[in-house]
């Protein structure tokens, strides 16, 4: 018997992206650590610092639950993501009212790419197939501070700096998964006198 597909609601055509997921290190001692309102200020401004970090860079931003963010870019602009992924990093570290709460906030991010199918849930936008659920898998693969990269996205941004990472087992990909580390971004140049 064939396979019965049946059509998404709200469904688009299938597109090649680029998705970043980025997940705050520790939020549970977080919880434990802080009163209630305190805590939930504080994630209240963080997805909100994400958010605009990931968008600044051209990102939209499918989801986020609790201290996760997901958001996409078309593969192309592949060097885009991950640089908003690296920004992501520093401007957590930065949150001025985590350091007022005694909190030192650290990421791990995740970037994968591939064909997705783009659709409408519950009135938000949303991204179906495997490389959602790879940027998954490699954001918890990740140590805190790390960006991991799947193969397909270094195809698209080789200008960066990157290195080979241990074999990783993702669960539902398997033993042996291949993922490139992202090192540090240099520092931008000053800006010329005639940029606005």
């Amino acid at each position: 018997m064939a396979d019965l597909l049946l059509p998404l609601p709200g469904a688009h055509d299938s597109t090649l992206a680029c998705l970043v997921m980025v997940d705050l290190v520790g939020s549970t001692a977080m919880a434990t650590a802080l009163p209630l309102r305190n805590y939930q200020t504080l994630m209240q401004e963080f997805v909100q610092v994400m958010i605009l970090s990931l968008e600044a860079r051209g990102g939209q931003v499918l989801q986020h639950q609790g201290d996760a963010v997901l958001a996409w870019w078309p593969l192309e602009q592949a060097s885009a993501a991950c640089v908003a992924a690296a920004e992501a990093h520093d401007r957590a570290a930065r949150l001025t009212l985590a350091a007022q709460l005694g909190q030192r906030l650290r990421l791990r991010a995740g970037v994968s790419g591939g064909e997705v199918i783009m659709g409408v849930v519950g009135g938000q936008n949303s991204a179906y197939g495997l490389p959602v659920n790879y940027a998954t898998r490699l954001c918890g693969a990740a140590e805190p501070g790390q960006t991991l990269l799947c193969d397909s996205v270094l195809g698209y941004a080789r200008e960066l700096p990157t290195r080979p990472y241990q074999p990783l087992h993702l669960r539902g990909f398997g033993e042996n998964c291949r993922a490139h580390l992202l090192r540090p971004l240099p520092a931008p140049g000053p800006r010329a006198a005639d940029e606005s």
